[in-house]
């Protein structure tokens, strides 16, 4: 088994799902007492948020490098990013480490396109939403992403950090998540990609009309395929 890096607390309510998920896939394709081989570094995510308030992204860029640097020193075989938003750095990532980085976009997209589905609205931070780097890597990979109005955008981003990044999980919250899927369902979008780590806690498929990719599980899903060699079927 490969050893899986982990970098993670952006926010840590998001990386323990990394942590149950990955733990639950070895079981479940393993059996009895085993569990994933892997080591985290976490982050305190409010120094992060700063300087992505800041717009200080290279600076950014520069601690998860640095956060990946150690965990390939200390073993590990691949490394992930547990938040989409720092995927606007990950290519900085990739060239500070020669183990591979696996990319949240791809294994999300390779979900997508499964599914046959070529439209897709996409939910996450204001940053993940309005920077192109995105919406530009899913159309290179043969899908449309479409994003919601600004006042949708804005309240979108509210909740993720006002309240999912805090453990708080509201149902009005959630009311106001489907009111947005509705309106880009009709705009066209074919599913929805939950594209913020921390909004699967609050959304999960069967929730609204149409189908929603669990970023969160869908990376760590293909981190536990990649530990094992072995594709998930």
């Amino acid at each position: 088994m490969k050893t899986i890096g982990l970098i993670g607390g952006l926010s840590w309510e998001s990386t323990a799902c990394y942590y149950r998920y990955i733990n639950i896939g070895i079981k479940t394709r393993l059996g009895g007492l085993r569990s994933a081989k892997c080591l985290l570094y976490s982050f305190d995510f409010s120094e992060v948020v700063q300087l992505q308030e800041a717009g200080k992204w290279q600076e950014a860029a520069a601690l998860l490098a640095e956060a990946a640097v150690k965990l390939e020193a200390s073993g590990c075989d691949v490394v992930l990013i547990c938040t989409n938003t720092m995927h606007t750095v990950a290519e900085d990532v990739q060239r500070a480490v020669s183990i591979p980085l696996l990319h949240i976009i791809d294994v999300t997209a390779n979900e997508v396109k499964r599914q046959s589905i070529h439209k897709v609205g996409l939910l996450g931070t204001q940053y993940t939403m309005e920077q192109p780097f995105y919406r530009e890597r899913l159309q290179e990979l043969g899908i449309e992403a479409i994003v919601p109005e600004k006042a949708d955008r804005d309240r979108v981003h509210e909740i993720i950090f006002h309240e999912l990044c805090r453990g708080e999980l509201n149902p009005s919250s959630k009311a106001e998540y489907l009111q947005i899927i509705e309106r880009l369902r009709a705009q066209g979008a074919e599913g929805i990609i939950l594209g913020c780590t921390e909004i699967p806690l609050l959304l999960q498929e069967g929730d609204g009309p149409l189908p929603l990719f669990d970023t969160t599980y869908l990376h760590a899903r293909a981190a536990v395929e990649f530990a094992l060699n072995a594709p998930i079927t």
